[in-house]
């Protein structure tokens, strides 16, 4: 989408004419640009906040001759979307998250135990260690009381 779009989205969203939806459109951007120009943060609810950043001065390299260049500070804008619309982009998670806020929707998550805990960890451990020297420290790490699932888990993931 590009300015005219833009321009031919709220005309027809606001019923006004071109020429009122462009002065408006105007009158929005030069508004941010004015005021993120002054230092000051543009939050827009339920679509994002512009954020002035400032990049100190520093040295960099010429990529063909690798001589050292001088790069002047400079200040720049930084936009962060707002939850609506990261929603909007991910609709997945959006559902996801709403269901995990409402706390209905999702079956009961059960409580593992201690021990049920280490096992899934010496799992994972076991998984990653590439050999059986590897996989017997991994056990050993997780302590006696998941000793026996954690050998079990790192002779189970041996390479067949």
């Amino acid at each position: 989408m590009n300015k005219a779009d833009l321009v031919e989205a709220v005309r027809s969203a606001a019923d006004l004419t071109r020429g009122e939806a462009e002065s408006a459109v105007d009158t929005v951007v030069s508004e941010v640009m004015s005021a993120v120009s002054s230092g000051e943060r543009v939050t827009v609810a339920g679509f994002g906040s512009f954020n002035p950043s400032s990049r100190a001065a520093r040295t960099g390299r010429n990529p063909q001759t690798g001589e050292p260049v001088k790069i002047a500070a400079s200040t720049g804008v930084r936009f962060a979307p707002a939850t609506a619309f990261k929603q909007t982009l991910n609709p997945r998670t959006a559902k996801k998250s709403a269901a995990k806020k409402s706390g209905g929707g999702q079956k009961a998550v059960a409580k593992k135990s201690a021990a049920a805990k280490k096992s899934a960890a010496a799992k994972t451990l076991a998984k990653k260690a590439s050999s059986q020297p590897q996989k017997k420290q991994a056990a050993k790490t997780l302590g006696s009381k998941g000793g026996a699932a954690s050998k079990k888990a790192a002779k189970s993931t041996k390479k067949r």
